[in-house]
């Protein structure tokens, strides 16, 4: 029976790496702000428990779900554990003067964690790290030639993800550090098109359009190092100090740039290679991130996380918005879980795990000097499966977002030394996150009395 029980584990696992090449590109759902830098970061913000708390946790310790938000934790991990996270996110885009829905699905993370001796646990794992996807077509009179029409296509997509491992040590009582080493490789393709519908046209044969072709990819190596110590208040309050850094890392990439020139059904008639295999470089900022929680070593905890970014020293590999200058940021969040009674027999719901959270985070771009923020409110439940035994236990997790961030305001955005008038956007979210942890006792050897 343990053994097919671990078989199935596995199988979950392999099953979840084979479906990850298959969601490059579905990222967030078309985000014009995944046009700067890298794309659209996703910060280290950990999995389904810590999503459903405004993603907090950095001193949160846990033993049932896999926590590599701070690599000193998964020394916590009791039981060799399984975690899987699958996203789903609708959204609506505005600006001055028009409006959008969109909506998307993937795979969020895998996670696998398990304690190796009494003072020593590792966790291998593969999630997303920047996601590109937008569209945006814009149509307005050449100048000098009102009569003619110029329509402007930018789109981008790809996908940069991490597939990581993690040690943990305990040190002494209630101090821990962990460190995690990630392999980061991915590829970004983006694009410029420009159509010309000249005055008088009677003929689509006579409309070509010109495009300009970026595809980057990436492949290099990332490390950070946390910290963890855990001491008690009183007799029945512990506290939690936490610190983790992601050290800046320089992702080299090779760049390959073409220039088409196709008919309006996209037939290409001419292409022309301007760069090939090009190579370069990308970094990383620096992520430092600090926390402190409270619990009762029993059914509630509490926890405050801030993140601070340097992405002002943020370098682009030279393309489709590189130029784009960009600011440090800073992120609150603060959220807990509560659970009426982990033990109880007569009532479920008094098992189910119940968590909320509300965070606020700059955003890197600032139009005009002007800070963009991304405001929002979380809320999950974790339900344990009736079938838990005292070596294997199945928990399904649900955790919601709801936010907004940036604006509608008129800016000015600088390019490639060019600057012209733009409204910004807004993008109100709903996400949803599902998870699935299933924890194993290992090598324990049954008997039969």
């Amino acid at each position: 029976m343990l053994k097919t029980k671990s078989a199935g584990c596995v199988g979950l696992v392999v099953l979840g790496l084979m479906a990850a090449p298959n969601v490059h590109g579905q990222g967030l759902g078309n985000s014009p702000y995944s046009r700067l830098g890298l794309g659209d970061y996703v910060p280290n913000l950990g999995g389904v428990r810590q999503m459903g708390m405004g993603g907090v946790g950095v001193a949160a310790p846990n033993s049932v779900n896999v926590n590599d938000l701070n690599p000193a934790l998964v020394y916590y991990t009791s039981r060799t554990t399984y975690e899987a996270g699958f996203n789903g996110q609708y959204k609506t885009l505005r600006n001055a003067t028009s409006s959008n829905k969109t909506g998307s699905g993937n795979l969020g993370y895998l996670a696998l964690s398990l304690p190796i001796s009494k003072s020593w646990a590792a966790s291998i794992g593969l999630h997303p790290l920047t996601s590109v996807d937008y569209e945006s077509n814009t149509a307005a009179p050449i100048v000098n030639d009102p009569n003619s029409t110029q329509i402007v296509q930018q789109k981008g997509e790809g996908e940069i993800s991490e597939a990581y491992m993690t040690h943990a040590f305990r040190l002494s009582k209630g101090l821990s550090v962990g460190v995690s080493a990630a392999y980061v490789f991915g590829t970004t393709d983006e694009s410029v098109g420009s159509t010309v519908v000249p005055a008088g046209v009677t003929s689509t044969a006579d409309i070509t359009k010109s495009t300009l072709n970026d595809q980057v990819h990436y492949s290099d190596f990332s490390f950070r190092g946390g910290v963890h110590y855990r001491g008690k208040a009183s007799d029945k309050l512990n506290y939690n100090i936490g610190g983790v850094y992601s050290f800046k890392t320089s992702l080299s990439g090779t760049r390959t740039t073409t220039l088409n020139r196709s008919d309006v059904n996209g037939l290409v008639l001419e292409q022309i290679t301007l760069a090939k295999d090009q190579k370069g470089a990308a970094n990383l900022p620096a992520l430092a991130q600090i926390g402190v929680s409270f619990d009762n070593n029993k059914n509630w905890s509490a926890s405050l996380d801030v993140a601070q970014q340097q992405w002002s020293k943020y370098k682009g590999f030279s393309g489709i918005g590189a130029t784009i200058p960009l600011d440090n940021t800073l992120r609150l969040g603060l959220g807990g879980e509560y659970t009426p009674d982990a033990t109880s027999v007569d009532n479920y719901f008094k098992r189910i795990s119940y968590r909320a959270g509300l965070s606020v985070a700059q955003m890197p771009y600032r139009p005009d000097g002007k800070a963009l923020y991304d405001r929002a409110v979380s809320w999950g439940f974790a339900f344990p499966m009736p079938s838990a035994t005292p070596l294997d236990a199945t928990v399904v997790s649900l955790a919601f977002t709801y936010g907004q961030r940036g604006n509608t305001d008129a800016s000015t955005l600088v390019e490639g030394g060019t600057s012209r008038q733009i409204s910004n956007v807004k993008e109100s979210y709903l996400r949803a996150q599902l998870g699935v942890t299933l924890n194993n006792r290992w090598f324990i050897k049954r008997r039969i009395e």
